[in-house]
């Protein structure tokens, strides 16, 4: 467990530097109103947001191994503390709460410690994307909804869903407050979309400043942020004696597995995005010395802050050496810049904190999810929900527990087939791929696609029991997907041996790994093995049968050993339907487009001919010189070539895909026609000029007169 310290800026690189003192800058700039108002709600004065802001940041910036992630107060920890110290009768704001929260911070990190020498830093890797997502995405929306009062010039929200939505609707709208906060979402928001690396924040701030400086802003009742006694935060021994140990335990506990918990996942979620890795085990130790630092300084529990990273990745902030320089600077305006403090319109900070939490949502990722795994999809929604509806720390696990679900549900209901041969072919395949595959005579071959397990060996009994015909001879169990299998399998498979050993019906299984024997024998199931039924190949099972090859096929179907030349005419399957399925047609649109847009910059016809499939079979050219002609007028204008000697050459390279298919492969050509015919039509229906335009070329070429 070697600690690493300052990871991510050894080897620092130059060009980063004025990104990382930039973001640092406008992040301290931003913590200003967010660490106050949350320290607010832990029970603190106001000023402790601040001291949170120097040393634990500094101390986090120097341990971590996330290039970007910034620590700070924030709103999950703070409105635990603020909680329990109400659930303990200490007034907030209280000499006995300014004593009380460096205690409960100090056990904080003490479990955050046991947790890094403990090693759970591991169990982030049993959180999928859906609930990666659908956290970070709850944690920001609750943030915004905190934040949404200050905007209409009342105070943050505290609470879940419900309770924030209560407080918005009895916030009492200031309209110059709404309006400056709405006019400064609505910049910053454009700004971040026409020109995103401008330091739009920062030039909302200072005009901000100068406006409190000279338009009575507090008169139409705009607030602005507390003056602030210049001066740095003294260092306090907790004394861990004036607070009952079993609440503080318990408390402590609570929050620290929060920190844990929200940070990791929010880290993880924006190292995922940006591609780098970090060590989550690390990570923990540098929660546990910021709160160490946090106590000593009076301050309550420090967290990750996905709202001030979301800024600093905005601003494009590269290493850590962004929350040193925040640190760094927040130190520098405690000790000689805090009259600045009192200038800041809180509405507009309030929307740059909003903006921020806006760009670090991940909905995209729920409207991807919807349309390929409603599962997952609704595995997002879970987590949402869960933080949005009932905290951050049940919200993970209500997303971990529907993972969970999820995965054993699909392992349950794996791919699975029954395999046959392609007359005079080798491989085995899918008797579904194609009406050329056929299933060899009396065996009845299948794949399973999972470890077996007591959710889905009931389904692998079901298929082959369900499958069996009268003249069945033998089962083939293809378990080269099969891994593993815990007894519940191991017992079902037996029955399922014996039972067709009973009816006379041979079972093997084959083309597993080595060690799944040595599990078997393990499970009671060597006397399979000792019988000659663990087969290391198909082949082989087969060969033990007294099949030989040609295996012969149901339905008496000619499985002679075809050539070379012919084998290839079988195998022929166009290439973008095999590929893109049923959304071939869109598919090869996008390529042509996409080839369109390149011949602006290139001029290349001849390479449009063929697209980016550079060995595309003489079907798929087919398909693709029609998909071409609908667009005949479109390349015409682009290349400058005369839209009557491109058709021909398009034509002219139908003829020759047409000559290939005739020589080399004849028994394809006749379809071939048919299919061309088939391609006309739909030209003809779609662009009846382009069609006339081809048949007159035809007819031309026919009659000889081109």
């Amino acid at each position: 467990m070697r600690i690493q310290l300052a990871a991510t800026i050894r080897k620092y690189d130059k060009k980063n530097f004025p990104k990382d003192i930039l973001a640092g800058i406008i992040i301290m700039a931003v913590s200003i109103p967010i660490a106050m108002g949350y320290a607010q709600i832990a029970g603190l004065p106001a000023v402790y947001g601040l001291y949170g802001s120097i040393f634990p940041i500094l101390i986090f910036a120097l341990c971590s191994t996330s290039p970007q992630f910034i620590f700070g107060v924030d709103a999950a920890p703070a409105a635990l503390i603020g909680s329990a110290l109400v659930g303990l009768g200490i007034e907030s704001g209280s000499s006995e709460a300014i004593a009380a929260v460096p205690v409960l911070t100090f056990f904080v990190a003490v479990w955050l410690l046991a947790f890094y020498f403990m090693k759970a830093g591991k169990l982030v890797n049993y959180i999928s994307a859906p609930v990666m997502g659908g956290f970070i995405t709850g944690i920001c929306t609750t943030i915004i909804l905190m934040q949404v009062p200050k905007l209409m010039g009342g105070t943050a929200g505290v609470g879940e869903l419900i309770e924030l939505v209560e407080h918005i609707g009895q916030t009492k709208v200031n309209l110059p407050s709404l309006i400056l906060g709405g006019i400064s979402l609505l910049i910053l928001l454009v700004s971040k979309k026409v020109m995103p690396k401008f330091p739009m924040a920062v030039l909302l701030m200072a005009a901000g400043a100068v406006m409190t400086k000279f338009f009575p802003v507090r008169e139409w009742g705009i607030q602005t942020l507390s003056a602030v006694e210049p001066g740095l935060p003294q260092f306090v021994i907790p004394d861990i004696r004036m607070l009952p140990m079993k609440e503080v335990v318990t408390i402590s506990l609570s929050v620290a597995v929060v920190i844990m918990a929200e940070t990791l996942l929010a880290e993880n979620n924006f190292a995922q995005k940006n591609g780098y890795r970090m060590n989550d085990n690390q990570e923990i130790f540098a929660f546990s010395m910021g709160n160490f630092l946090a106590a000593f300084t009076g301050c309550c529990p420090i967290n990750g802050s996905v709202s001030r990273t979301a800024m600093g990745e905005q601003y494009q902030s590269k290493t850590q050496l962004t929350g040193i320089i925040a640190g760094l600077s927040m130190l520098v305006l405690l000790l000689c810049g805090t009259g600045f403090i009192g200038y800041l319109p809180i509405p507009m900070l309030t929307a740059i904190v909003i903006s921020a939490l806006l760009g670090a949502t991940e909905f995209e990722l729920a409207a991807r999810l919807l349309k390929v795994s409603r599962t997952e999809f609704f595995i997002f929604l879970g987590a949402f929900f869960g933080v949005l509806m009932l905290g951050t720390i049940n919200g993970v696990l209500i997303g971990i527990i529907l993972s969970f679900t999820e995965m054993i549900i699909r392992t349950a209901k794996p791919s699975r087939c029954f395999l046959g041969i392609q007359p005079g072919h080798r491989h085995f395949r899918d008797l579904k791929e194609s009406h050329q595959i056929h299933a060899i005579e009396g065996v009845l071959i299948y794949r399973f696609s999972s470890n077996l397990f007591f959710a889905n060996v009931q389904m692998l009994k079901r298929d082959i029991e369900d499958n069996i015909k009268e003249d069945t001879k033998a089962v083939i169990l293809d378990a080269s997907a099969i891994g593993s299998m815990d007894i519940t399998a191991a017992d079902q498979l037996e029955m399922l041996y014996q039972g067709l050993k009973k009816r006379g019906i041979c079972f093997y299984i084959t083309e597993h790994i080595a060690d799944l024997n040595e599990q078997m024998r393990k499970l009671g199931l060597g006397h399979i093995i000792e019988e000659g039924s663990a087969r290391r190949t198909i082949h082989i099972a087969l060969k033990d049968m007294g099949y030989e090859r040609p295996y012969p096929l149901e339905g008496g179907v000619d499985n002679k050993q075809r050539s070379a030349s012919r084998k290839r005419a079988d195998n022929r399957v166009q290439e973008f339907v095999w590929a893109f399925g049923s959304e071939t047609e869109d598919a090869i649109e996008r390529q042509i487009v996409a080839q369109i847009e390149q011949l602006k910059k290139t001029g290349d016809v001849e390479k449009l001919l063929h697209g980016s499939w550079s060995h595309m079979e003489e079907l798929d050219e087919d398909e693709w010189l029609e998909h071409l002609e609908e667009h005949l007028k479109e390349i015409v204008n682009i290349s400058g070539k005369d839209e009557r000697t491109l058709a021909m050459r398009l034509e002219e390279h139908r003829r020759e895909v047409h000559e290939r298919i005739a020589k080399e492969h004849p028994e394809l050509a006749e379809r071939f026609k048919e299919r061309r015919h088939a391609l006309d039509e739909h030209l003809k229906e779609r662009r009846p000029e382009v069609y006339a335009l081809v048949e007159d070329l035809r007819e031309k070429r026919t009659s000889g007169k081109i």
